[in-house]
C-alpha cells in the first residue's frame, strides 16, 4: 500500500509536534536528506539527531500550502515558519536570538521506497526567505 495525502499530513503534524518517533517512523533507515546545497544528512537516527538539537533552539511549524502524492514520490509546497526559543549564535543557517521569527518557502521533493511506505531521499529547496 502507497503512502497516500493523509499518511503525509499525518507525518507533517507529528513533525510540527516534535514528536520525533512519530515522523521519523516514516525514514528508511538509509534515508538521505538535501536542503538544497547547504545541508546533507544520511541516516534516519542523524536526521533525528539534527532535528532534537534544531527543536531545542527553535521552534519549527510546517504550513502545507500543497501536496501531490503519487506510487513512488510526494511533493510538498509549503511555508514554514521558525521562532526561536533560545539565543543560538552559532546556528549553521545564521545566528539568531530568542523571539526571531523567520520564514520561508520550501518546495520537497520525497523519493518513497518500493513499498511506498517511507522516505529514501529527501530534497527541500527555499525559494523565498
Amino acid at each position: 500500500m502507497t503512502m497516500t495525502e493523509d499518511d503525509f499530513r499525518t507525518y507533517v503534524a507529528a513533525f510540527n509536534a516534535a514528536d520525533f518517533d512519530g515522523f521519523g517512523r516514516f525514514y528508511a533507515d538509509d534515508v538521505v536528506f538535501e536542503l538544497g546545497s547547504r545541508k546533507r544528512i544520511v541516516g534516519r537516527d542523524d536526521i533525528l539527531a539534527f532535528y532534537r538539537k534544531v527543536r531545542a533552539h527553535l521552534d519549527e511549524h510546517i504550513d502545507l500550502r500543497g501536496v501531490l502524492v503519487g506510487p513512488r514520490h510526494v511533493a510538498m509546497y509549503c511555508r514554514t515558519v521558525f521562532t526561536t526559543l533560545v539565543d543560538w549564535p552559532d546556528y549553521e543557517f545564521g545566528a539568531t536570538v530568542k523571539g526571531d521569527v523567520r520564514e520561508v518557502e520550501t518546495i520537497a521533493w520525497y523519493d518513497l521506497d518500493k513499498g511506498g511506505q517511507r522516505f529514501t531521499h529527501i530534497r527541500g529547496g527555499r525559494f523565498k526567505p
